[in-house]
């Protein structure tokens, strides 16, 4: 039987989750009002385990400036560089908030947490060479893609990526371009510092191995919040003003809890992901970049293929995929009931919809799934034409839940964005969905303190802070060449970014 602890006293705000997003809240929101208490609840025995950590993403700094997806054709030909745009803008804003960290407390565990890489699109074949060299005139016409290369020469696309274009057939027509401003980020190290930096504030509480049980909106307009210790299954319960659930994929389970009439509807989709990884130094050291390529028909945003050079604790990685695959599972240490648990009145249909609207891809996942080691190597190969098997070897990803959502006309759709869902009273939010997900977080936590504290975000208190954490926030980037100089020679600076070679990694 259960044992009960009693009650806490009332909190200001509860986050459940130690990912990047509760972390980002929480310190967001002790700058603004350094006398809120905040308890974070999270079920496993450390911080940024899942989505955050280091092997569960591809630690991008997702700047646009190498994923295709963020910039599609239009039906004329031309290139839709509005989400580039805005996605750049966003990652921008994140290392003003971490430069501002970094200037204002010194927390030795978030050093090293980003460093330059090369941010590289490579595609291969006519249609795809005209789409590559369009899209980099649209962006370039942008300050925040000044500097970027395009590149239909051979030899200088084998300087750039020469593993890649190494026993490469040399009558395959490629392009390629080049961003050196594209960063690498272990947002598992810059999580865990944050949330390090965080608890040494007074009022800030965390409870690992609490899993999050019951959610209740009381009469008063607080929220109940009920846990239980995943150790000694004690009981917890919570009074809190303010609730966020940046949960990852267990967000949407949590979301149900709440019976809020804004989470009617929302259903998920999860996508698993799995990583070549490898394991020869030799092969390690002679690439040095983000290769994206363009994603298969029908396939998700997050299985984008690319060969991605990552630095995780000092060491230089290097990593192929990811493999897509489908697991009934919401999180990597979930469970294979989440799925058909989420499954309600109020989203079945709009789930049904977007699973019928989606056959492609789940054909491509089915596909994904049956996959052979001969398989995967042969996707290998199409981006490392001489990789051979013994360098390699299989690594599970992080596991991705895709948003599911009503639409009048169609029912039900599946998108591959992030979606906040907010109560009407502000006194709920709860984030959905994946790509580009940490690398935006500082931009999308601003938004959700301005909805869910409107009275106090109006206020010259809070202007003034949200100006020194972010300082171009209000500004449009893509329009200020000299605004952009600027904020990126002061983070960059202020950050420590270096190469792979200057740290001393590269063999």
């Amino acid at each position: 039987m259960n044992s009960t602890t009693p009650s806490l006293a009332a909190t200001d705000v509860v986050l459940i989750g130690a990912g990047i997003m509760s972390a980002t809240l929480g310190l967001m929101l002790k700058e603004l009002d350094p006398t809120l208490t905040i308890t974070i609840f999270e079920r496993l025995d450390v911080a940024a385990a899942e989505s955050s950590d280091a092997w569960n993403n591809a630690g991008t700094g997702h700047s646009a400036f190498c994923e295709l997806n963020y910039t599609p054709e239009r039906p004329d030909g031309s290139i839709d560089i509005s989400k580039a745009l805005k996605i750049a803008e966003q990652f921008e804003q994140s290392k003003q908030f971490w430069a501002f960290l970094t200037e204002k407390y010194d927390v030795k565990e978030i050093e090293r947490f980003i460093n330059y890489i090369p941010h590289m699109s490579f595609v291969m074949g006519r249609e795809n060479v005209e789409f590559l060299r369009k899209r980099h005139a649209a962006l370039t016409e942008s300050a925040l893609f000044k500097g970027m290369q395009f590149s239909d020469d051979r030899a200088e696309i084998e300087n750039w990526m020469p593993l890649v274009m190494e026993g490469r057939n040399a009558e395959q027509t490629v392009a390629a371009t080049r961003m050196d401003l594209g960063t690498d980020v272990n947002f598992g190290s810059l999580t865990r510092g944050m949330f390090y930096l965080l608890q040494e504030k007074p009022g800030v509480t965390i409870h690992f191995h609490h899993e999050v049980e019951k959610l209740r909106h009381k009469f008063d307009g607080t929220w109940g919040v009920k846990t239980k210790n995943l150790e000694t299954g004690a009981e917890l319960k919570e009074r809190a003003k303010f609730v966020f659930i940046g949960a990852g994929g267990g967000s949407l389970p949590l979301l149900e809890k709440s019976d809020i009439p804004e989470a009617n509807g929302y259903g998920g989709f999860p996508v698993s992901g799995q990583w070549l990884r490898c394991v020869n130094p030799a092969v390690i050291a002679r690439h040095n970049a983000k290769v994206y390529g363009k994603a298969s028909v029908g396939s998700p945003p997050m299985s984008v293929p690319h060969l991605d050079t990552r630095v995780i604790d000092g060491e230089k990685q290097l990593l192929f995929g990811p493999y897509a695959g489908f697991s009934t599972k919401f999180l990597k240490t979930g469970s294979y009931f989440d799925l058909p648990a989420s499954i309600q009145f109020g989203n079945v249909k709009p789930m049904i919809m977007a699973g019928l609207k989606n056959l492609s891809l789940t054909k491509y996942l089915i596909q994904q799934v049956v996959q052979s080691p001969d398989d995967r190597l042969a996707a290998l190969r199409e981006y490392l034409p001489d990789a051979q098997a013994q360098d390699w070897e299989l690594a599970i990803a992080g596991q991705r839940v895709q948003v599911i959502k009503k639409d009048k006309e169609e029912g039900g759709v599946l998108e591959f964005g992030t979606e906040m869902v907010t109560a009407a009273d502000g006194s709920i939010a709860a984030l959905l969905g994946a790509s580009p997900g940490a690398s935006t977080a500082v931009s999308i936590m601003l938004n959700l303190v301005q909805k869910c504290f409107p009275a106090q975000s109006v206020t010259p208190e809070w202007q003034a802070k949200f100006r020194e954490m972010v300082p171009t926030l209000g500004h449009q980037l893509a329009d200020e060449p000299e605004l952009v100089n600027q904020t990126r020679t002061h983070t960059s600076t202020v950050l420590g970014l270096v190469t792979p070679q200057q740290l001393g990694i590269e063999a």
